[in-house]
């Protein structure tokens, strides 16, 4: 990666049915028209293949190396390939043996697998979503899926970038991880719902990117798919100063813009927060490779 290389990066906010094959073709689509608009790199909402509910993931669920059954997968593998851009795959539910888990797969420009955000042989979502408001609503994503504890980051032709799913979002020293192992972006394909969406979507991703001085894109379905799970929306990317460079409303949407990863840079000498950290009274300890 050129530090002073400029990309752009496309968000396809995709309504999802509750017919899988609609699905893939609307998840292809977006990412070519976000490629004809320039963009090397494009970003898929959470379970953008299937409604967020627990019948629909367990019927949806693909076995990766089941050519049968891995159709969501084939669709990022050629779009990525056809389109020659990296494909951030958001995420569909994957079946290993009798679990299942929320899985993000990467893509290069070849179509080849780079990495998915996994442990060893468990795909994960670091941190599951598990909330009750009441009068308002209550969600258990344990219910349904495993988790894990292994971050990911991946090296691309665009740059090095973290992985995290939702409600990782949530977490900052995951992305001070990300930060300290090299990353300028860090992608987030997310489903926030309408009352958390409203209270922290914006806040964590502006958070995020400031204290880490670095790039945060994040990719959710629309408001209106199926399903009974209220979605937010509102996919959006910020700079390194906590800045909205690109978002959108509810709605399905393709919104495309660019990243100047120099900025990443020449923010960390105007501010740098970071060579100031007093390790002398704090330390951060990441986990190891």
């Amino acid at each position: 990666m050129q530090e002073t290389s400029k990309l752009k990066i496309g968000l396809c906010q995709l309504s999802v049915t509750s017919d899988k094959k609609v699905n893939n073709e609307r998840a292809r689509s977006s990412i070519e028209r976000a490629s004809k608009q320039g963009a090397r790199l494009v970003v898929l909402p959470e379970l953008w293949n299937c409604p967020n509910s627990s019948d629909f993931i367990a019927l949806f669920a693909e076995n990766f190396e089941d050519e049968e059954s891995a159709s969501s997968f084939k669709t990022m593998s050629q779009a990525a390939r056809e389109q020659k851009i990296i494909v951030v795959g958001g995420s569909v539910p994957e079946r290993s043996g009798d679990r299942l888990y929320n899985t993000c797969c990467v893509f290069s420009s070849s179509g080849e697998l780079l990495s998915k955000h996994r442990k060893r042989d468990n795909c994960l979502q670091i941190h599951l979503f598990d909330i009750s408001i009441e009068g308002d609503i209550t969600f258990r994503e344990s219910d349904t899926f495993a988790a894990g504890s292994d971050p990911t980051i991946v090296d691309t032709d665009v740059g090095c970038i973290g992985i995290g799913i939702c409600h990782d979002i949530g977490f900052p020293e995951l992305a001070m991880l990300y930060r300290d192992r090299g990353a300028h972006l860090i992608c987030y394909p997310g489903a926030f719902n309408i009352s958390t969406g409203e209270a922290l979507w914006e806040l964590m991703q502006r958070a995020r990117a400031l204290d880490n001085q670095l790039f945060v894109a994040t990719c959710s379905p629309s408001r209106d798919s199926a399903g009974s799970y209220p979605i937010w929306g509102h996919s959006t990317l910020v700079n390194p100063l906590g800045e909205i460079v690109a978002t959108v409303g509810h709605d399905e949407s393709v919104v495309v813009a660019e990243v100047d990863y120099s900025v990443v840079r020449i923010t960390r000498e105007n501010l740098p927060v970071l060579k100031q950290r007093r390790e002398d009274v704090y330390q951060f300890i990441g986990i190891n490779d």
